[in-house]
């Protein structure tokens, strides 16, 4: 009678026994991809898979997961459950969500079917395309969530045609398009660890808390059924930087210097988070600070303190950003307000609740640094002088946000940070010292980044005027702009059955 196999050694016959030697060309040749890093690979074998899913156990369980995601979805739109949101307002929210992070499901979806054919490792080819799949899965789903809000309000038409062309999107996009144009193993320690693992609860949990707080039950639907998910991501992570510097001595500085550069691109991307989380959400459930310290000064200093017996150490800079977290959103939130005639979502000028909460979260700067910029916003828009900013900004020419952040790191939290590198005769400027240190090490990569201003003064973009830029990005007029006042204001109040403002004052003058 033939023995039992155990349940490992069955999933490693359904998984690793699929792959197979080739024979008319050299392995070397099948995965050319494998070696230029300068990653040294001695034995697959040792690869632990953090999956341990067949397909068929995959499929199985990621039916369930959708079987119950979308009888919430259904049940949602089928009872108008948007009317229980908080505020309308909180729609942004979402705009900026499906405009900003949905493409990049589909980004990591294309980039993670790629590594399943790059790495020569059947355990790591199993774990790759499982979160190909996934990623796709998240993106389609969160589309569908979505769309329920886009039959309501604006903004959220196209994101896929705005995530190639808008200007505060590119911030995103170029964190993601820097990653797979770069090799395998970089790409994978670049979003499976400094994204996925060190930062990734800075994205999710914020969005999903904040659904939760502002009554959108839908979204938080979608962010449990991809928990499971990420979670499984994270782990991968790990066991991916952990293999590869078990494999050989010489990984370890490539891969300290991959966990460097894409932590602070990732750390610069979520600065748009800060942003939702401090001042887009009517009801705030932790502040960004907050957040930052439980989700990285505590959970990433834990995670380092384990991984310093491989010779990995906390990623550089990480300093500045924890400093930066006292004024990170304010500064975001500050460009927006400059530019919000030429965004897909709307914002305002905080409420005096709102004011005091940001006051109560950040008692040693906010108060100081930020209350009086807003309340002197406050008084030129009630004497119908709005500040609109209508010229372009600099750009940082690697995390290509505009150069809104300051030297808060070195005591001076007033005075714009530039840095300027040299390259080829010619000068690039960056917003930190995270950022040029990215560029003074590949500056033959940088110098072609896809700065959106710069496409701008180059006619490159639908026109020289606002209004042909803003076509080219199809954005529509009612798009942008202050909430108060918008087209989604309107629409919010007539279906909560309360008057306009200029309704309320026609009824009283008749």
């Amino acid at each position: 009678m033939a023995k039992k196999l155990n349940m490992r050694k069955r999933y490693e016959l359904l998984t690793r026994g699929l792959g197979w030697e080739p024979t008319y060309q050299a392995k070397e040749k099948v995965f050319s991809n494998e070696s230029y890093e300068g990653i040294k690979i001695t034995d697959w074998s040792k690869w632990e898979d953090p999956f341990r899913l067949t397909a068929d156990a995959y499929w199985k369980y990621q039916a369930e997961k959708d079987k119950k995601l979308y009888a919430v979805m259904d049940s949602f739109a089928q009872n108008n459950a948007h009317l229980n949101l908080s505020d309308g307002s909180y729609v942004n929210a979402l705009k900026l969500f499906i405009q900003g992070v949905s493409p990049l499901e589909y980004q990591a979806h294309r980039g993670f079917a790629r590594l399943a054919r790059q790495f020569s490792g059947e355990g790591a080819q199993i774990a790759c395309q499982m979160q190909s799949i996934d990623e796709l899965r998240h993106a389609q789903t969160q589309i569908h969530t979505i769309s329920h809000y886009n039959k309501h309000f604006n903004g959220m038409h196209d994101p896929f045609h705005m995530h190639d062309r808008v200007w505060y999107l590119s911030v995103p996009k170029s964190y993601f398009d820097d990653a797979k144009s770069a090799g395998p193993f970089e790409f994978i320690t670049s979003v499976s660890f400094a994204f996925e693992y060190v930062l990734t609860n800075l994205l999710f949990v914020p969005f999903m808390s904040g659904a939760a707080f502002n009554g959108d039950m839908a979204t938080v639907t979608f962010g449990f059924s991809a928990q499971s998910d990420e979670s499984r991501h994270m782990t991968l992570g790990l066991e991916i930087i952990k293999f590869l510097v078990e494999q050989h001595e010489d990984n370890l500085p490539i891969i300290q210097g991959w966990i460097d550069k894409h932590f602070w691109r990732a750390y610069r991307v979520l600065g748009l988070v800060s942003m939702m989380q401090d001042y887009m959400l009517p009801e705030s459930p932790m502040s960004w600070k907050e957040a930052w310290d439980i989700y990285f000064v505590e959970n990433s200093g834990a995670l380092f303190n384990d991984l310093a017996r491989y010779g990995l150490r906390m990623p550089k800079h990480h300093e500045v950003a924890t400093a930066e977290a006292e004024h990170l959103s304010h500064q975001v939130w500050g460009i927006f307000y400059n530019y919000i005639h030429a965004a897909a979502f709307n914002i305002g000028l905080p409420t005096e609740a709102k004011m005091n909460w940001l006051s109560e979260k950040y008692p040693n700067t906010f108060d100081k640094y930020y209350r009086p910029r807003i309340e002197m916003w406050r008084e030129m828009e009630a004497q119908g002088k709005r500040f609109f900013n209508m010229g372009l900004p600099q750009l940082c020419q690697v995390c290509q946000i505009p150069m809104g952040f300051t030297e808060v790191s070195k005591n001076d939290p007033m005075q714009i940070a530039y840095r300027v590198s040299e390259f080829n005769g010619e000068k690039f400027h960056t917003c930190s010292d995270g950022c040029k240190d990215i560029f003074d090490h590949e500056p033959e990569k940088y110098v072609h980044a896809w700065l959106p201003v710069h496409q701008i003064f180059q006619g490159n973009c639908g026109g020289a005027e606002i209004p042909d830029i803003l076509n080219w990005y199809h954005f529509k007029p009612e798009d942008g702009g202050d909430y108060k006042g918008s087209a989604d204001e309107a629409r919010w109040k007539a279906m909560k059955g309360e008057a306009s403002p200029a309704t309320s004052q026609s009824n009283a003058a008749a």
